[in-house]
């Protein structure tokens, strides 16, 4: 009878900037040498899946500082992996802005097209639709930003996200009205050019909620948020 290895897959995600980045670790040998590809290995006998997660990402990232992670699918194409016979099962981590990498791992844009080892671009793709899908009716960019945020912080995490614009007005607006968000009593520092200091804002939950089933959140130029 035929032999198969299970491996499990990570794309840990955060925001940066505007963008979303992946962690990722340039491969050491053969095949795809060189090229950049995500957290993962082998499944234990012994063990989960879930465990197997945490084991293959400990000294890439601290694991303690992932806001949220789910499994998003199982990759079992026969030729993903030319050296031998390999399904794969593919999870999403999301962590804050300032979660850096280690252990040889570095930070790598998504916007950026640079080949990736075996179908880890796919994997990719597939975790920025899961990602994209459920930003507008969850509260799930909670794992994405720091304990304290300003408005104008929070918009550019759901932009990341989205692909595209958001109404920052709008955005708070649609979050308060849930009770997703609420004012923390501080201050952002002023910046350069001086002026009115921002009020800083945090989530109310810090565990994954469903908070509107129905919700689609509109580019800016359409600013509104439809399944109110």
């Amino acid at each position: 009878m035929a032999k198969y290895r299970h491996e499990v897959l990570v794309v840990v995600v955060r925001v940066a900037g505007a963008d979303l980045e992946v962690v990722v670790k340039d491969r050491a040998r053969e095949p795809f040498t060189g090229m950049p590809a995500l957290p993962g290995g082998p499944l234990e006998v012994c063990e989960t899946m879930e465990q197997a997660v945490v084991r293959h990402l400990k000294g890439l990232l601290d694991v303690s500082l992932l806001g949220h992670h789910e499994q998003l699918s199982t990759r079992s194409e026969p030729g993903r992996d030319p050296f031998e016979r390999t399904v794969a099962t593919t999870y999403l981590g999301l962590v804050a802005p300032d979660v850096e990498a280690g252990g040889g791992a570095r930070w790598l844009p998504v916007r950026e097209s640079v080949p990736m080892a075996f179908d880890h671009a796919q994997a990719v793709e597939e975790a920025v639709v899961r990602l994209r899908g459920k930003v507008s009716y969850t509260n799930i960019a909670h794992a994405l930003a720091p304990a304290e945020f300003t408005l104008a912080q929070l918009r550019d995490i759901y932009c990341a996200c989205l692909g595209h614009d958001v109404d920052v007005t709008n955005l708070s607006r649609v979050l308060r009205r849930r009770g997703q968000i609420v004012k923390t009593g501080h201050l952002e520092e002023s910046g350069e050019r001086g002026g009115r200091p921002p009020a800083t804002w945090t989530f109310t939950r810090h565990d994954y909620e469903v908070t509107d089933p129905f919700a689609v959140l509109r580019p800016a130029s359409r600013d509104n948020l439809t399944g109110q």
